[in-house]
């Protein structure tokens, strides 16, 4: 079917509107956004008519479902970027942070780093390996030791690495 012609898709739109809008309301609950895609579902129609005219109710169906499909899609990707952006910006109540707090901890990791040299070589890779996200199992084969030592070096590092933190102070 070629573009329709104004009158035969006025007649299109006055036959189709109403249940099309019913259809787009039920599946989103929302009068206001079902009107602005049942729109977009007659742009659509207009810019691109189906070849067989006969068909028109099954291809009306057809692209509002998808109209409709793709709308709650986007609408849960933005909710989900929106929990994420709360979720980092607004722990606790805090604010992103600012200049000056992103300069300190820098300088804060880097007197870390400093004091993790400092330590012995078996030592500095446990701790670093365990706030790599590595697994206890996976430090003991890196490092050659039995699993079960692996917690009491971790602690006995830490302590180290605390002490070095207190005597610098």
């Amino acid at each position: 079917m070629n573009n329709p012609e104004p009158e035969q898709f006025k007649q299109i739109f006055y036959e189709h509107y109403p249940t099309v809008k019913r259809k787009l309301n039920a599946l989103l609950r929302d009068q206001a956004i079902a009107d602005d895609l049942a729109q977009e579902v007659f742009l659509r129609l207009y810019r691109n008519p189906p070849d067989n005219p006969e068909a028109i109710g099954a291809w009306l169906h057809r692209v509002l479902t998808r109209i409709a499909y793709d709308y709650m899609d986007k609408k849960a990707r933005e909710r989900r970027l929106q929990d994420k952006q709360e979720q980092y910006y607004d722990l606790e109540g805090h604010s992103p942070p600012t200049g000056e707090e992103i300069m300190i901890q820098q300088l804060e990791q880097d007197e870390v780093h400093k004091l993790l040299e400092q330590l012995p070589q078996r030592d500095r890779q446990a701790l670093l390996m365990r706030y790599s996200g590595y697994s206890y199992a996976e430090i003991a084969e890196q490092l050659q030791l039995r699993p079960p030592l692996v917690g009491t070096l971790l602690h006995r590092a830490t302590n180290k690495l605390r002490k070095k933190m207190l005597k610098s102070t």
